[in-house]
């Protein structure tokens, strides 16, 4: 019996240790969430790796990014996001089961990952904190940081600051730089096509950065602009 007696002790302290760590692991994220809450995030996680890539070339790079207040963001470029990234976006909270299991359906057929199924939620989650490796483990974190981010913030706050952080080209991030680098216009003037179209890029917003003849890429612009009427922002 006292064999048993020890052999627990053993075994829960390090397990207890080890979840004390995990649960003041979470909390820093957490508390950083709720700071965003009334605050805009500076920087993100996937700014500052691709800062880093760019200043290992360039030692003086600097991305080319500017916070723009939500209502200060074209109407069209809103309604072309939730066309293209996630139709399901004011309705869900934070995971769209149908669009994970159409993507699963996508990729069987496929052979390969060819769709994630990832909502704008979980997008921002892993722009904000996460690097770009694929793992179950890294998966698993994003769900539980865009739990966090749709409990503690409305979806008109995340929708602002996805639109102020996503990638859209080689050290380009946000609407107003993305708008001001391919039209020269700020992201209030944006207009129904142009909108479309970075919407239609946000995928591989770089190699369409290099690629803005791709015959895909007008294509799918065009069939999100005849998608945008109906597209329901927060």
């Amino acid at each position: 019996m006292r064999l048993l007696v020890l052999l627990w002790k053993l075994f829960s302290y390090p397990v207890g240790m080890a979840l004390v760590c995990v649960a003041i692991y979470e909390f820093w994220f957490f508390a950083q969430i709720l700071h965003w809450v009334d605050h805009n995030p500076a920087t993100t996680r996937f700014m500052e790796v691709r800062l880093e890539a760019l200043r290992q070339k360039n030692p003086t790079a600097a991305l080319e990014q500017k916070w723009v207040d939500y209502e200060h963001i074209s109407i069209h470029l809103k309604r072309a996001i939730i066309v293209a990234e996630d139709a399901r976006f004011i309705d869900h909270e934070g995971f769209d089961w149908e669009g994970i299991q159409r993507a699963m359906g996508r990729n069987l057929r496929s052979g390969k990952v060819v769709s994630g199924g990832s909502t704008l939620t979980q997008q921002l989650a892993k722009n904000l904190f996460l690097s770009g490796e694929r793992s179950l483990l890294r998966k698993g974190q994003e769900a539980i940081l865009a739990a966090m981010l749709e409990a503690a913030m409305d979806k008109r706050r995340i929708f602002e600051i996805y639109l102020n952080v996503a990638e859209w080209g080689e050290n380009v991030f946000g609407a107003d730089a993305a708008a001001r680098y391919y039209f020269g216009v700020g992201a209030a003037s944006l207009a129904p096509d142009q909108s479309a179209r970075l919407a239609a890029m946000l995928p591989r917003p770089r190699y369409y950065d290099r690629n803005r003849g791709s015959a895909y890429l007008a294509g799918y612009s065009e069939s999100i602009l005849e998608q945008m009427p109906a597209a329901q922002v927060p």
